[in-house]
């Protein structure tokens, strides 16, 4: 496939680009009732960007548990906090809905990961990291196809931060909202790419 987007870029190069952040809203879900009202609304899209966040282990071996789920629409993420709500089974039959597309990037670690928590059977997942191979974009990283494609960063500062926090900042909340709704963008970009050629 032709086209004119770089394949790689560097560190470097990423770091003297502007800094992109979802301007949308954010909705924070910590109980049963706003989970369904959430889901009611998502069920009604057509494409959804998905990312997962788990708090980091610094001992080797141990791993925590899946304790952010997000999923985000053009305008407005929702931030699932599975570590206070559980997996709810409505939550669980959106992601095993194939009628409404859903994209994230290293799509197998999430599953793999939230299947230790709930019997999941992803499907109408697109995984970023598959869909640029025609591009022959060679980078697999979120924010280094992101700069690709956008020209801009996103910030990964808060990766590592407290995700079973008592209460999310308003760091986390946007980098967790940044990045599900970053898959929608670029999947967005490459169909536009696609009907361009």
């Amino acid at each position: 496939m032709n086209n004119k987007i770089p394949t790689t870029i560097s560190k470097e190069e990423i770091s003297i680009l502007e800094l992109e952040r979802f301007t949308g809203n954010i909705i924070v879900i910590d109980s049963l009732a706003d989970c369904e009202k959430a889901i009611k609304y998502l069920q009604t899209q057509e494409l959804l960007g998905f990312d997962t966040e788990t708090r980091p282990s610094f001992k080797k071996g141990k791993t925590n548990k899946v304790a952010l789920l997000q999923l985000s629409t053009d305008k407005t993420c929702f931030l699932f906090r599975l570590n206070m709500i559980g997996f709810p089974e409505s939550l669980l039959n959106l992601l095993n809905n194939e009628k409404i597309t859903k994209v994230g990037l290293s799509l197998r670690d999430d599953f793999g990961m939230l299947r230790k928590i709930a019997p999941i059977e992803p499907a109408g997942f697109v995984d970023i990291q598959t869909y640029i191979m025609p591009f022959n974009i060679q980078e697999l990283s979120l924010q280094k196809i992101y700069a690709l494609l956008f020209h801009k960063k996103i910030s990964k500062s808060q990766r590592l931060s407290n995700w079973e926090a008592e209460t999310l900042n308003d760091g986390q909340k946007r980098y967790a909202a940044t990045d599900a709704w970053a898959c929608i963008s670029i999947y967005n970009k490459l169909k536009e790419l696609e009907s361009q050629l």
